[in-house]
């Protein structure tokens, strides 16, 4: 199957803006060819989450930090779930979202912590 043309489903990007945009003290760019949403000011502002789309031929989702132990855990729980290519050996996650009934609910949970992990 080809890689469609980036980015796939704006309407998936709207949310994830919708969902990391009022976190505090957050700001987002362009980093890698993706979307990324950092916490802190200027030089001191830290990733705590970024776009998926199609990044290394693979599908649509979001990438995120996450505290030593999370990354297993999700992986093992669901098939939602994976670890990201060159993120991952950094404890990152990754929640596809090119499924249908994404629970935002889930994913804003996930940015939030990533959010607090990372502020810290």
């Amino acid at each position: 199957m080809p890689v469609p043309d980036r980015p796939t489903d704006p309407g998936l990007w709207r949310r994830l803006h919708e969902v990391a945009d009022p976190l505090p003290n957050v700001t987002h760019r362009m980093s890698h060819g993706e979307v990324a949403w950092f916490v802190g000011k200027g030089r001191a502002a830290r990733q705590f989450a970024m776009t998926w789309d199609h990044h290394h031929g693979d599908r649509n989702g979001v990438v995120f930090a996450a505290p030593p132990g999370a990354q297993a855990h999700l992986v093992a729980e669901d098939d939602h779930y994976f670890v990201p290519p060159f993120l991952g050996p950094r404890g990152w996650v990754g929640m596809y979202l090119d499924i249908p009934d994404v629970d935002w609910d889930r994913v804003g949970l996930h940015l939030t912590d990533a959010h607090e992990w990372v502020a810290q």
